[in-house]
Order: C-alpha cells, then sequence, then structure tokens
C-alpha cells in the first residue's frame, strides 16, 4: 500500500499549498483568492482560474448579503448540502410541486420553474447555481423583466447544453449585479457550494 497522508488538518493544509502554489491569482481581485481557492480545492483544476471571473463587487457584496442574514438561493439539493454553513437560510424549491406544474405548463425544465418560486426571496438575496444552466437563464430573464435584483450570483451550471451559453450571458451583462462564475462548459454543484463556502469559512 502507498503511503498516505491521513491527518485532515494536514491534507487541507498541504491541498491549498500547492493550490497557491500552480495557480496565479493576480487577473481576480484580491478579496476574491478564497474564494477561487476554494472552488479549485472542489475540482483539483487549478487551470480554471483562466476562465474564473469574480467582479470586484463579489466578495463585499455576497457576504454582506450573507452577514444580514438574507436567504441562499440555490438550483440543486446537491448545492444546498453541500454549503457547510447550516447557519445559513439555504432554500431550494425544485422539489416543490408547483415547480413541475410550472414546468409543464410552459414548457421549460423543472429547474427553470424552480427559479419562478424565489420571488419573494430575491431581493438582496445570494444566488447559487451549480447544475442547470436553464436556471441562470431563467434568472436573467425575470431580472429583464423586472424582477427585485439578488445581491450577488455565483453561477455554475455545468454540461454541453446551454451552460457555457448562459454564464457568457452574465459575463456579458450582469445587470448590476455582483457575480462569479467560470465560463464554458465546467461547473457543477461543489464548486458553487466551494464559492459560498469560501466566504463564511476563508480558505483555510
Amino acid at each position: 500500500m502507498t503511503p498516505y497522508l491521513r491527518d485532515p488538518a494536514a491534507i487541507y493544509q498541504r491541498s491549498f499549498e500547492i493550490i497557491r502554489a500552480e495557480t496565479d491569482f493576480s487577473s481576480l481581485p484580491p478579496d476574491a483568492e478564497p474564494v477561487a481557492t476554494r472552488i479549485i480545492h472542489a475540482c483539483g483544476m487549478p487551470e480554471i482560474v483562466a476562465d474564473l471571473h469574480i467582479s470586484p463587487d463579489f466578495v463585499p457584496a455576497a457576504s454582506a448579503a450573507l452577514a444580514a442574514g438574507k436567504p441562499v438561493l440555490v438550483d440543486a439539493e446537491m448545492v444546498r448540502h453541500g454549503i457547510i454553513d447550516k447557519q445559513l437560510t439555504v432554500i431550494c424549491t425544485l422539489n416543490d410541486p408547483k415547480a413541475r406544474e410550472i414546468g409543464l405548463a410552459t414548457g421549460n425544465t423543472r429547474s427553470a420553474a424552480a427559479v419562478d418560486l424565489w420571488g419573494d426571496h430575491m431581493e438582496g438575496a445570494v444566488v447559487v447555481i451549480g447544475n442547470a444552466p436553464t436556471a441562470l437563464f431563467a434568472l436573467l430573464e425575470m431580472i429583464d423583466r423586472g424582477a427585485p435584483k439578488p445581491a450577488a450570483i455565483a453561477a455554475f451550471p455545468v454540461g454541453f447544453v446551454g451552460a457555457a451559453e448562459s454564464k457568457d450571458e452574465l459575463h456579458a451583462n450582469p445587470r448590476g449585479i455582483a457575480y462569479a462564475t467560470l465560463l464554458g462548459r465546467k461547473g457543477g454543484s461543489a464548486m458553487a457550494a466551494a464559492a459560498i463556502n469560501a466566504l463564511t469559512r476563508g480558505a483555510a
């Protein structure tokens, strides 16, 4: 058997040392380094920093919203369960029966329909999308129609259909909202949850 590191704290420390040694964070706002570090830790790929875009106001805006007790709106249960701080109010409406009804009625995905149920919670919230591109598209459409704006958006939908396009839309026109996103096909619930964990726990 190959010898391996067993101590959890030592594993974390060594992981973050490797990330910092192999990653050039110079393209990101200085206060976003813990966010980028956590995201890289979640996927094991320092090279994604080239496609990682974090607006200069993301960390202060999202941190202030969380400190004020604003809800975290997520598109998937995997994102909800990946967020470590259980004191946060995390809302996922994907399994609400109304989401299925809206999806069938509109011919859209249940993920997109679930976003329609966020209306009463949107203003000043932190939105975290780690799965469905249609959820991000639906969110941006709602905002364009005049829905209350969240304080920040962490957008990490993943996949081959719509993921890159939805993130490109956010990056090209963030609608005055602080955001973090990973351009291209890569993404996922682990990365999305990691962005929030970095805000509440740092990168140590």
